[in-house]
């Protein structure tokens, strides 16, 4: 298997700065995505993990906590980016 700086080609990585504003702009994307998807209304509270994995792109596991009116819970949710071409896209959202 292939090995680039310690990591597994393909393999998830940990976040190392969670707290970074894209990432956390990723989390409300896809808390966003999930409502107009599911119909919801749920409202973004912030990322509190997540691992990056190297694809055509960067794909996002991200887990989120939402409020769903007064309940707090937490997502896993998954997003697809290629930000050269502005390109986002949530293919998973879950409770966990």
């Amino acid at each position: 298997m292939a090995r680039k700086s310690g990591s597994l080609v393909g393999g998830w990585k940990p976040i190392e700065d969670i707290k970074d504003p894209h990432v956390q702009e990723l989390g409300e994307f896809a808390v966003s995505e999930h409502n107009k998807e599911a119909k919801k209304n749920l409202k973004f509270d912030q990322v509190v993990r997540g691992d990056t994995q190297v694809v055509s792109g960067l794909k996002y596991r991200l887990v989120v906590t939402a409020k769903d009116g007064s309940v707090k819970n937490e997502y896993e949710a998954i997003v697809w980016e290629k930000a050269w071409l502005g390109f986002k896209n949530l293919t998973s959202f879950k409770q966990l």
